[in-house]
């Protein structure tokens, strides 16, 4: 089993939807950067802090990551667990609980394994607890591929020994306050594995399928140079870019569904571009590397702030409060809500156009209106 499955459980939302994509990654070097290092940072001080709740030893990770954020967020995280691990004491005298747990899938996927953050055991249901510490995408449970994949490997090891008639699957993602639970009886996961995922990894492994361009492209590491995905963007172009009164209704709405992934497309056509002329030397036709622009800023303040006075100006400071996050984390959440509660207050958002599959009500259209007029006036 090699250290890095080529259909990994994180990945399983892409090559699932799109089968080449796991064989074309490994084209790629790997692209993750200081995000996926913090990441790593956050689950390496929350597996601690769980260890260490539950009386196990462990000894305290150090990172340069570390942060009063991080450690407020970990603890969460772990008072979660706790939580979960008493429920499931409810329903069964000895709970099994595992950390880190590796799980192996390759009954339905060829080498497949991946890591259970936390899962716990015990008769009646199989719960096993993500966490998330990135903040850029929301990731929901419903559904979720990597997770179900978790809970085939860990009905692998634990079926027949426990009692399991069903399974939840938790993402927690605190810098998104995302709690997010999907819950689905055994059966019907067994049944998405033998109908579904199996033959659909059997072709992804060999690399065959049709490439199928979409959301789940984001995080590909071949999608900046995926044709497929180039030729999807720039269907775009078959509207010649005429003005909206000339689209139709379905034309308007098909460029509002692809919009966002376009404009994430050709951002990160310009880096890739732009990264290969600065650190490859790559000379493309018709362009060149020039000094972008910048702003002002002082070298150093006291300096300036000693400079300024020196030369009789006074009024050179700008008194403000800190932001909201930063009063909560200083004060605790209890605390905020009950020194600040009353004081804070969420102005209403300027009225946005989403998809259907957006997870907020919609908006009363009348206010919707007025909003949308006085946004125009302001």
């Amino acid at each position: 089993m090699s250290e890095h499955a080529i259909l990994s459980a994180s990945s399983a939302h892409r090559w699932l939807a799109c089968t080449p994509s796991a064989r074309l990654e490994l084209e790629f070097d790997d692209n993750s950067g200081a995000a996926a290092d913090e990441g790593t940072a956050a689950h390496a001080l929350a597996e601690h802090k769980l260890r260490k709740a539950l009386k196990m030893r462990s000894k305290k990770p150090v990172s340069k990551y570390d942060s009063d954020e991080m450690d407020a967020h970990t603890d969460d995280y772990v008072s979660f667990v706790l939580e979960q691990i008493a429920l499931a004491k409810q329903r069964c005298s000895d709970p099994l609980v595992l950390i880190e747990q590796k799980l192996d899938f390759s009954k339905y996927v060829k080498d497949g394994f991946g890591t259970g953050d936390c899962v716990i055991i015990a008769d009646g249901t199989l719960h096993i607890v993500d966490f998330k510490y990135g903040q850029g995408v929301l990731v929901e449970a419903e559904d979720n591929p990597q997770m179900k994949l978790y809970a085939l490997g860990a009905l692998e090891l634990f079926d027949g020994i426990y009692d399991i008639g069903k399974v939840s699957m938790t993402i927690f993602q605190p810098r998104r306050e995302n709690v997010s639970t999907y819950t689905v009886s055994k059966e019907l996961l067994y049944q998405w594995a033998e109908e579904v995922l199996k033959p659909t990894a059997a072709l992804a492994y060999e690399g065959g399928g049709e490439y199928v361009p979409g959301e789940h492209c984001r995080f590909c590491k071949a999608a900046v140079k995926c044709r497929a995905r180039a030729e999807s963007k720039m269907k775009l172009a078959a509207f010649e870019f005429a003005l909206p009164p000339l689209l139709s209704d379905e034309e308007i709405s098909e460029i509002l569904a692809s919009i966002g992934d376009l404009t994430s497309w050709a951002n990160e056509i310009i880096a890739y571009a732009t990264d290969a002329a600065v650190n490859r030397g790559k000379q493309w036709p018709g362009f060149k590397v020039v000094e972008g622009r910048s702003n002002r800023k002082y070298s150093d303040e006291g300096a300036v702030a000693a400079a300024a006075k020196a030369a009789g100006y006074r009024d050179i400071y700008r008194q403000s409060l800190i932001t909201i996050t930063e009063m909560e984390k200083l004060m605790g959440k209890s605390k905020f809500n009950e020194v600040l509660g009353g004081l804070i207050i969420k102005p209403l958002s300027k009225p946005t156009l989403v998809p259907l599959s957006d997870k907020r009500p919609p908006m009363n259209i009348s206010n919707a209106k007025i909003d949308f007029m006085e946004e125009c006036k302001s």
